[in-house]
């Protein structure tokens, strides 16, 4: 079901040919009549906006976006494939103060880019549909309420009154392209003699296991004969009301939906048969949910289907900033390796846009949870403003009512830096809340999603709206207040949702392809380097406080004498950070329960905060968070004078049979201790084991004590499924830092086929740190890893589009603690 306005037995046609865009003067012309003939006609998507239009016209560059929101932009069409007679015209987002005009007469006025609309109209064949997006830029400068704080990071202040998107109104944060235009479907419907509409439909998974399946929904036919379909099972509906009918069908045998990272996503159809036809409603997914707010009252854990889960994932942007894309196709190569890194939670933040069902169809088939928020953040909102609050009962139950069958829906949340925002202001408590996230949108929620938990705002709980020890946090203790990696530990985070936001450097080749300029010297380079407005420091400032304190080095002299090797130092120091991080928060005994990290993807290709780039290609932290994110992992704790600890985690529901091995290296080769332990790992459990254990005596691996000059230089643990033998997680601590087990290793390579897909062979006489595996036309499904001596590492290589597979593949293979390189 695409939304509360859609309808089934109607048929309908979407209007996505033959538009056309005309940009005006601000009021010059009051209806389409009134545009000239001479006007410049741009051929125009629908979906689509301005930015769109433009840029595919050549006439917008979104590098250097010109202002979009001092114009009118008229859209224009003719119905000429349309039969006479009556019909609906439905519009799923109109950015944003449009006026609809039919055959020159208005129609529709819309203020809010987050509702739709549909209207009853005659039509008479061959009529003109015109839509004029009037210039935000002239409303924006309107006083409206006075507010109780001014945000600095989003201009104007305008924005808090109208109903708009804030992405492209983020100085520092995104570009500057703004919303304008269809951005969402617009179709036209008939309805048919026994058409159904106002379908609510709601799948739980009770505590017995068992799922129950309610619909209801309205028919214009004439006691049709009503079916109910579901895991092959079936119910009837029952009349209850004029044209209202219901039916709950219940499933003893069903399987739960998990995220992927605990289980499978299982999906069942959901089928309404109407007088023995049949329509799909989507698929549903039986699952529970609540949060864990611990004996204290402070915490926050998810629990799905009575079982704690460690959530991990990133911040949702967009899928293109100038086109606001909907469909499938946009959303599916970034979840598709969202999934593939492990994460288990996509959340879109209230800074961004509300995304399509086809967004939530992914994340329920891949097994990917969605923290939503809702499309309010930093700003103190209007609450005495009729029509803006009405604006936002449209907006929250139209977007609940089309995901409202979607498992992989798990928070709902009221905004993002609301509270945070008042409170750094230092006003106090009762000026942090307002009746739209604490009192309008739970009941909403409430009323149509009740099986999805509400957080009133991001972050919220503790002393201070953003204190890390209570509730949600924005973590930005390791990052952006540059404290040392173990306050990942002091914090006491409970649940981050959002976290370590980094300039990160995306691979060479993405940009040799679309940055090719001097990194950081050149502006084009800091242009695109994420900065909080008003700051004296940038994201890549941040990135290279840890480049120094984890490889003891000076990044500025680094950049000025090797700026290569300061490229490959950045590549890997982010991914090291995240990596050290999240070891310390899914250790066993830490007090967190997840974190998001902020951001999935870019904007534009570059040092963004992206893991992912805007190209669809991942960077090398996306492969950290691959290694960091396992659902059966190993991790190290450096503990001090308590000694070194493995942690070693199974999240599935099976038992793993395991054997740990962990060594210690001197000059990354040889074994000065070593211990080994094989056991079973029960499911969604986590085993804390000493290192002294395994080599049956001391051995100061953390070189905490200091007898003497250290003995090793790194420590490896590997951990092994002893089914097969296959290697299931690796581990690596450096106590006398990374920078002490630098070494010219020599790694040999090979290529051999395994069906249809290449891989290479890696081994090493010694540690080699953040290996890279650089071959044309191809990605490595794992790289900028820690590869240790031993039997070889085997890595598969994912070929890009054109790519002649059946050709010897060469490359390099390089490794950032060594200056040699070698050819493939």
């Amino acid at each position: 079901m695409r939304g509360r306005l859609a309808s089934i037995g109607a048929e309908e046609s979407l209007l996505s040919e033959g538009w056309n865009l005309v940009l005006t003067e601000p009021g010059a012309c009051a209806t389409p009549h009134d545009i000239h003939l001479s006007a410049q006609f741009i051929p125009a998507p629908v979906p689509g906006t301005v930015a769109a239009a433009l840029e595919r016209a050549g006439l917008f560059d979104r590098e250097n976006p010109q202002p979009l929101n001092t114009k009118d932009a008229w859209y224009l069409t003719r119905l000429f494939d349309t039969e006479p007679g009556e019909a609906i015209l439905r519009f799923e987002g109109l950015a944003t103060i449009c006026h609809v005009f039919l055959n020159g007469q208005e129609i529709l006025f819309s203020e809010s880019m987050f509702t739709a609309h549909e209207m009853p109209v005659t039509l008479t064949g061959g009529d003109e549909l015109a839509l004029c997006f009037r210039a935000l830029g002239p409303r924006l400068s309107e006083p409206g309420p006075r507010a109780r704080w001014r945000p600095q990071m989003i201009t104007p202040q305008g924005l808090k009154n109208v109903r708009n998107t804030l992405l492209g109104h983020m100085p520092g944060w995104c570009p500057e392209i703004h919303a304008v235009g269809p951005w969402r479907q617009i179709s036209l419907a008939r309805r048919g003699v026994a058409s159904v509409d106002h379908v609510s439909v709601r799948a739980v998974l009770e505590e017995n296991g068992a799922g129950r399946l309610s619909v209801s929904l309205c028919t214009a036919g004439e006691e049709p004969v009503m079916l109910l379909r579901c895991a092959g099972a079936e119910q009837g509906f029952e009349k209850i009301g004029d044209r209202h009918y219901s039916a709950i069908l219940k499933l003893s045998d069903i399987e739960a939906w998990w995220p992927h990272t605990h289980g499978v996503p299982h999906l069942y159809d959901v089928t309404l048969v109407i007088d023995g036809e049949e329509h799909s409603l989507g698929k549903a997914g039986f699952r529970r949910i609540e949060v864990d707010h611990g004996a204290d009252g402070n915490d926050f854990a998810l629990v799905i289907n009575g079982e704690r889960v460690f959530c991990r994932g990133a911040v949702w942007t967009t899928a293109d900033i100038a086109r606001l894309p909907g469909e499938r196709a946009d959303y599916e190569p970034f979840l598709r390796l969202a999934a593939e890194a492990g994460m288990n939670m996509i959340r879109i933040g209230g800074t961004m846009a509300y995304e399509t069902p086809d967004f939530f169809a992914l994340c329920d088939a891949l097994g990917l949870m969605v923290w939503q928020d809702f499309m309010f953040a930093n700003f103190d909102y209007p609450k005495n403003d009729k029509a803006f609050i009405g604006h936002v009962h449209a907006e929250v139950e139209e977007f609940l009512h089309s995901v409202q069958l979607s498992p992989s829906l798990a928070v709902l949340c009221g905004g993002s830096e609301i509270h945070q925002q008042a409170a750094m202001f230092g006003l106090p408590p009762d000026f942090w809340s307002g009746p739209i996230t604490d009192e309008i949108i739970p009941a909403i929620c409430q009323r149509m999603r009740p099986d999805v938990p509400y957080v009133p705002n991001s972050p919220y709980g503790g002393a201070m709206p953003f204190s890390p020890n209570a509730g949600v946090t924005h973590y930005y203790g390791v990052g952006a207040y540059m404290r040392p990696l173990e306050d990942a530990r002091r914090a006491e985070v409970r649940f981050a949702a959002e976290s370590l936001a980094f300039a990160h450097v995306p691979q060479q080749r993405t940009l040799q392809r679309h940055l090719d300029v001097p990194p950081v010297h050149s502006p084009l380079w800091k242009e695109r380097v994420p900065r909080d407005r008003g700051a004296s420091w940038d994201f890549e400032d941040i990135r290279d406080f840890y480049l120094g304190l984890l490889y003891d080095l000076d990044p500025a002299r680094l950049r000025r004498d090797d700026p290569e090797r300061y490229l490959d130092l950045s590549r890997a120091v982010t991914g090291e950070v995240l990596e050290e991080t999240f070891a310390e928060w899914r250790r066993k005994g830490s007090s967190c329960n997840g974190a998001l990290v902020w951001t999935l993807q870019d904007l534009l290709p570059g040092p963004g905060w992206g893991v992912i780039d805007s190209t669809r290609e991942p960077k090398p932290v996306w492969h950290a968070m691959r290694r960091a994110f396992r659902p059966v992992q190993a991790v190290f704790t450096d503990e001090g004078t308590n000694g070194l600890y493995v942690h070693v985690i199974n999240e599935t529901d099976k038992v793993v049979a395991v054997e740990l091995d962990v060594a210690c290296l001197r000059e990354g080769r040889q074994q000065v201790a070593s211990g080994s332990k094989a056991f079973n790992l029960d499911p969604r459990s986590v085993e804390r084991i000493a290192c002294t254990d395994l080599f049956g005596g001391f051995f100061d691996a953390t070189y905490a004590f200091r007898f003497g000059a250290p003995s090793h230089d790194v420590s490896v643990a590997w951990l092994r499924s002893t089914m097969d033998g296959t290697l299931l997680a690796q581990a690596f601590h450096f106590p006398r830092g990374r920078a002490k087990a630098f070494h010219d290793a020599t790694i040999e390579a090979s290529f051999m086929r395994e069906g249809d897909d290449w891989v290479i062979a890696l081994a090493t006489d010694r540690l080699a740190q953040s290996v890279h595996i650089d071959v044309e036309g191809y990605r490595a499904e794992e790289d900028w890893f820690h590869l240790a001596p031993g039997p070889a590492k085997r890595v598969k290589l994912i070929a890009a589009a054109g790519t002649d597979g059946d050709a010897l593949p060469t490359g390099e293979i390089r490794s950032v603690g060594a200056a040699r390189r070698f050819a493939l």
